[in-house]
This record gives C-alpha cells, sequence and structure tokens, in this order.
C-alpha cells in the first residue's frame, strides 16, 4: 500500500468517524489542536487502523504522532515491518 493510499484511507477514516470536512484535513494538519480530536478519539482511530491493516498497532507507536502525515508515517512503517 502506498503512502498516498494510506493518506485516503486515513482521510476517509477521519470524516467517517468524526464527522470532519475532508477539506480540512490535510498532511500538515494536527490531530488535536486543527482537527479537534481527544485522546478517545486517537484510540478510536487507532482500533479502526488496526481493523484496516491487519496489524496490532503497538502504543508507543502513536505517542510521537501529531499530524496526519505522522499517521500515515506510522502505518507504512507498519505495514513494512515484518511482525504481524
Amino acid at each position: 500500500m502506498s503512502k498516498l493510499e494510506i493518506y485516503q484511507q486515513i482521510s476517509g477514516l477521519l470524516v467517517k468517524l468524526f464527522e470532519l470536512d475532508a477539506d480540512d484535513i490535510k498532511p500538515e494538519s494536527r490531530l488535536y489542536e486543527d482537527l479537534d480530536l481527544d485522546s478517545i478519539d486517537a484510540v478510536d482511530l487507532v482500533v479502526h487502523l488496526q481493523k484496516a491493516t491487519g496489524k496490532k498497532i503497538k502504543p508507543e507507536s502513536f505517542k510521537s504522532v501529531k499530524t496526519v502525515q505522522d499517521i500515515v508515517d506510522a502505518i507504512d512503517a507498519l505495514l513494512d515491518s515484518e511482525e504481524p
């Protein structure tokens, strides 16, 4: 899966789960400040990303995530790893 495909999937999830406007979602959008997500929203997003990727997402992988692009990079790294 390419980074563009990951970005599109994450954008779709953000729109679907949190009723965000697709035009507000950009790679540099900050999750908490710009998109107004909270920690419970972040956990919900991780759960949906685990289902979408079929991979377990370790909490430490997402501790430093601040922007939509950070999520894309973390999922890309996860998909590139050999661990299930």
